[in-house]
């Protein structure tokens, strides 16, 4: 009976870590929109900057770059996502 428990409190963690990388990953992917939408209906004039990570430092960078990084990042993180949801459908069949 001592067996059991430890497995269930394993497999209860695992799926709690699951469902967080998943809210991760919903979350990014949702910003990650956000970034592609405004890069996109920017006029053609505007400049865009990036932010330095951990820093208050801003570089200019070009936005057609930009916007295509974007959307790189986007497709990748749809593609994990779908993954996880894949499977946990096959996880599900079985």
């Amino acid at each position: 009976m001592s067996g059991r428990a430890p497995r269930q409190e394993e497999e209860g963690e695992r799926e709690s870590v699951k469902l967080r990388r998943k809210e991760e990953l919903s979350r990014r992917i949702k910003e990650q929109k956000v970034v592609v939408d405004e890069l996109s209906n920017l006029k053609k004039n505007r400049k865009v900057y990036r932010q330095q990570p951990n820093s208050n430092i801003f570089f200019l960078v070009d936005r057609t770059e930009t916007l295509s990084q974007c959307k790189n990042t986007l497709d990748e993180l749809k593609k994990a996502h779908q993954e996880m949801e894949n499977s946990e459908k096959a996880k599900i069949k079985k």
